[in-house]
């Protein structure tokens, strides 16, 4: 399976996400892939966010060699799933590539959380809570692997 987590600008929650992912498919010997993608250039070709590097590390993650990228089009082909870290996102990759063929591949990564399901997973870059964010999405991998991880 390949995935690509995907949120504004590809500093924060998408590179949390793409290093709790790769954290659990390779606990699990998963034969997956993950990528992370912002619907924003703003920035692009940027390491994640210092603090979203600090909080991955706390956690045994290294995620400081991720670069921001922008979404393209060939990834709605690439990935079997987009993941969008909240609605807004959900909305913006519908409207870059509106073939109604892709829709099913993009979901919410919250969708598959047991304890929030369907929740946006909260921006950190303002408020700093980049610590609950990576609680949301540790719970949306731990569902979505759950959910694909045995087949």
């Amino acid at each position: 399976m390949r995935i690509l987590m995907v949120c504004l600008g590809n500093i924060c929650r998408s590179p949390l996400a793409q290093g709790v992912l790769e954290r659990e498919i390779a606990s699990r010997h998963l034969p997956w892939s993950v990528d992370a993608a912002g619907t924003s250039r703003l920035h692009e070709g940027e390491a994640p966010d210092l603090r979203a590097i600090r909080t991955a590390s706390r956690y045994g993650m290294d995620i400081s060699r991720q670069r921001s990228r922008m979404i393209c089009s060939t990834d709605f082909e690439r990935f079997d799933l987009l993941l969008a870290m909240d609605r807004q996102n959900l909305d913006n990759l519908k409207s870059v590539y509106p073939h109604p063929q892709y829709f099913p591949k993009i979901q919410m990564l919250m969708s598959y959380s047991a304890d929030w399901p369907g929740a946006d997973v909260p921006d950190p870059y303002y408020d700093n809570r980049f610590e609950h964010a990576l609680h949301c999405i540790e719970s949306g991998c731990l569902g979505l692997v759950t959910r694909f991880g045995n087949g």
